[in-house]
């Protein structure tokens, strides 16, 4: 069963929300970043670009009444659009699936259909593949065949799976509004002014970037080009044990929890060999001699959902279930997987539950539509979900059955739409650093 006495209903994704409009207004405009954040995190608002459109008030700050509409306009300046072209089908339409059906077979072995453990269940349903991050990058890898693939992702999923594959294949998003708040976290400005303070340090050279997949395509670039290598929550101790055979230091982007975690619980090293570099501070916040003294230098960024599951939620869960394992994932704060009795990525989640004897209770931090899919498919055991509110991640939801079908109908008309494409310069070093990844042993 899964646990259904949540107190609140508020969620991570909300709070983030409310500390980037605040941030917005009060100091003006922000950077495209976290415009696409906020747009991101907001159901039916979106930023325009502050540098362009915007009505700005005797403070800097823009006018609400510049604010678009989710579906009513578009910002071609942010990575994300708002609209649709043609008319999206209503989530209430009973002939939905069945057109979802229909759309699906007519495109037959013209299309592969990818979908994130994270997705709803109605998404899942016509997935050719469930994976993770890193099992779906594989996937994109992989199939040289399909002449569109259509990611039920987020953002820089899709991208990703641009980068992957051949010139010929196209890459969809059903629904560009699906980002990532994490990836909105650094941007490429920020990481190259980071990466300036480190060359004037004079220890640049010896520094290797490691990017979680949680970043956009001009980060994983910036990694490529700088002799580094990206990594997932499955695969993050082994490509920083490769960095650390590459250089003397990492510079780990930009999940700061991912990359203390691995540090620390599953290489070995102490608390005070990572410092933390705060985007939003001069020099990140940090001292000279820090950052010289410092093993692995982490990005201040998290994800809205795993973020927030607390210690308290550990402990109120071991009080109120005997007997019961916590599960957690990586990208969980650090006093929460240390106290946590299993650690995985998304994949071994799924696989530590699948491979548990009947009458094992779980409580499991990561995301809910995984949680609830896990709930299902193992009545034999006691699943709950680690925190009482309920969290979904909020713009990986985004991607729903209507747009699924309404970009499958609209390539079924001869229509192509929502086409991720990253340009070529940016590719080029981020599939350097992607082929990096895969090649890990």
């Amino acid at each position: 069963i899964v646990s259904r006495d949540w107190s609140s209903d508020v969620c991570s994704s909300d709070l983030y929300f409310v500390f980037l409009l605040f941030y917005y207004f009060y100091f003006g405009t922000a950077s495209s970043g976290l415009q696409c954040s906020l747009y991101s995190s907001l159901n039916g608002i979106s930023l325009p670009d502050s540098r362009k459109e915007s009505k700005k008030l005797e403070n800097g700050a823009v006018s609400l009444t510049n604010l678009l509409l989710l579906g009513q306009g578009s910002d071609l300046a942010s990575e994300r659009g708002v609209s649709c072209e043609g008319e999206l089908p209503a989530p209430s339409d009973p002939d939905l699936i069945e057109r979802a059906k229909k759309a699906r077979a007519a495109l037959g072995s013209r299309a592969m259909i990818l979908g994130h453990h994270y997705q709803r269940d109605e998404v899942i349903a016509f997935a050719d593949i469930t994976g993770d991050s890193f099992k779906l990058a594989q996937a994109a890898a992989a199939n040289s065949s399909a002449e569109y693939i259509f990611f039920c992702g987020v953002h820089f999923m899709a991208e990703s799976a641009d980068i992957l594959t051949s010139a010929e294949q196209k890459v969809i998003l059903p629904d560009l509004a699906a980002g990532c708040s994490m990836a909105d976290m650094a941007t490429a400005q920020q990481v190259n002014d980071c990466w300036k303070v480190l060359s004037e340090l004079g220890i640049a050279d010896k520094t290797i970037p490691v990017t979680y997949m949680n970043s956009s395509a001009a980060i994983k670039s910036f990694t490529g080009e700088h002799g580094g290598t990206i990594c997932t929550s499955s695969n993050a101790q082994r490509a920083m044990t490769w960095a650390f055979e590459h250089g003397e230091k990492i510079l780990f982007l930009p999940d700061q929890h991912l990359g203390q975690n691995t540090a620390v619980l599953s290489l070995g090293l102490k608390l005070e060999e990572c410092v933390l570099w705060n985007p939003w501070k001069p020099r990140g916040g940090l001292s000279d001699n820090e950052l010289k003294n410092a093993k692995v230098i982490l990005w201040r960024g998290h994800c809205s959902v795993h973020g927030r599951f607390t210690i308290d939620n550990v402990n109120e869960m071991r009080n109120r279930i005997p007997d019961v394992k916590i599960l957690v994932h990586p990208e969980c704060q650090h006093d929460v997987v240390a106290a946590a009795d299993v650690v995985g990525s998304t994949e071994s989640i799924i696989r530590t539950v699948s491979q548990a004897p009947a009458g094992s209770k779980w409580a499991i931090g990561t995301e809910l539509n995984l949680v609830s899919r896990l709930a299902a498919a193992h009545p034999e055991q006691s699943i709950y979900f680690l925190d009482k509110t309920v969290c979904y991640c909020s713009t990986m939801n985004r991607i729903d059955l209507p747009h699924l079908v309404w970009a499958m109908e609209a390539l079924v008309a001869g229509r192509e739409v929502n086409i991720i494409k990253v340009d070529e310069k940016t590719a080029h070093f981020a599939k350097v650093a992607l082929e990096r990844m895969l090649a890990l042993p």
